[in-house]
């Protein structure tokens, strides 16, 4: 067995809305993009694990999505594992060929997500993320949710002498009322504001703004975030995750590999882990993965120069800092609103821009993330770029069970 494993290259397109591009295209430009980064060539890749979610419920290929995406692409023969796990997808991904490696099966192999969210059908899209739920309870507890939403709603028309109505709110996926219910009693439990939770949302998309990759590259104050239009309270609009297309790639290697192929630009993989959610209420998968991935690094928070959170909300931001053990519990919302979290902060986050502002094509956030660590362990992050950092980190969640994620993988890497 192999003890070290090493990302020696990375590779991402420029998210975004792509209606007349297919994922075999987008595939094959993120493929080219990481065999360039680290200057090999696709007979150097032993075995590849391809992650999609939504390629069947779209365009009804629901098998064989790897090996249709990458031989098309001339990369064919070699062993491939098709991985759907949500919008964990991509770090799965990683996950198993870094087990493969470990397991001293292969000495260098790919990682790759590639993923068409976007559609002009909106409500073919909408429906499809039911996916990622348990439907049926989600179903019951959807239900649940938007009648006390209705009550609280006739109740602040009361307080303010007014009728209530239909109000127009920007379409969103069922995750967004799921955070929502999260944010709500985060915020009655302790005192977090819609205020701090929109100074991470503006952290984000300003950091985005210096990120050429990103689905989105212009800045927003606070105040413009909470003046977007609600989503589901207390979300706007500039909150959440958009909808989109894109593709993100990573290949590992063997120490045995790196010493034929030598490169200063070679990142270790200190840590990866992949947990799966509780059916509870006191679904605590985040806590349980990053204790593992502290424990496995033999590291702890306050070791971790740079971290890339799943925030499909800025909400989940918050409360992952708290989870990850970065701040107190309870304390997520004055820690980013003190600018804890900041480029130049105690602990950047999402210096890419993170899912809210980068972009989130489900199957490639993963992988996404890991291009920002790895491109920030380097010092290749331009004007985005963190004050020499030696540890990263990435989080990457993936459905929902009851209240907490279904599936998770945490990742720790090394600047060598």
């Amino acid at each position: 067995m192999s003890d070290s494993v090493y990302v020696i290259g990375v590779g991402m397109i420029k998210f975004g809305k792509y209606l007349e591009r297919s994922i075999k295209n987008l595939t094959g430009e993120a493929l080219e993009l990481v065999l360039k980064d680290c200057d090999l060539n696709q007979k150097d890749i032993e075995a590849a694990w391809f992650s999609n979610s939504g390629w069947g419920m779209l365009s009804f290929q629901h098998c064989i999505r790897g090996q249709v995406a990458l031989s098309a692409n001339g990369l064919q023969g070699i062993p491939m594992t098709n991985v759907e796990n949500a919008c964990a997808g991509g770090s799965t991904a990683l996950h198993g060929g870094w087990t493969a490696i470990r397991a001293g099966l292969y000495d260098c192999v790919l990682a790759i997500g590639s993923e068409k969210v976007y559609d002009e059908d909106r409500s073919k899209v909408m429906m499809g993320f039911f996916g990622g739920t348990d439907v049926e309870e989600t179903t019951k507890r959807m239900a649940a949710w938007a009648d006390e939403e209705k009550k609280r709603k006739e109740r602040e028309a009361g307080d303010k002498g007014t009728k209530t109505g239909e109000e127009k709110k920007a379409g969103h996926t069922v995750f967004m009322d799921i955070y929502a219910i999260g944010a709500c009693k985060h915020m009655k439990k302790y005192g977090t504001t819609q205020r701090q939770i929109a100074a991470i949302a503006a952290k984000n998309h300003n950091n985005s703004a210096l990120n050429p990759l990103a689905q989105y590259t212009f800045p927003l104050t606070v105040e413009q975030v909470l003046e977007d239009r609600e989503v589901s309270y207390p979300l706007t609009r500039a909150m959440c995750a958009p909808i989109g297309d894109g593709a993100a790639a990573a290949v590992l290697c063997s120490e045995r590999f790196l010493k034929r192929h030598p490169s200063r630009r070679a990142v270790a993989v200190r840590a990866s882990v992949l947990r799966s959610g509780l059916r509870s209420e006191e679904n605590d998968i985040a806590v349980r993965t990053a204790k593992a991935a502290y424990e496995a690094a033999g590291l702890g928070p306050a070791d971790v120069d740079v971290v890339e959170i799943h925030d499909a909300t800025a909400y989940a931001e918050l409360a992952l800092t708290e989870q990850m053990g970065f701040c107190g519990e309870g304390e997520g919302g004055p820690f980013a609103e003190n600018g804890a979290t900041a480029l130049n902060g105690k602990i950047p986050v999402n210096t890419s821009g993170g899912l809210i502002s980068r972009g989130h094509p489900i199957g490639a956030s993963g992988l996404a993330q890991i291009y920002e660590i790895v491109t920030q362990l380097r010092g290749e992050a331009e004007k985005r770029q963190v004050a020499n950092p030696r540890m990263g980190m990435t989080q990457n969640g993936g459905g929902t069970i009851i209240e907490g994620e279904a599936a998770m993988a945490i990742h720790i890497l090394e600047k060598m």
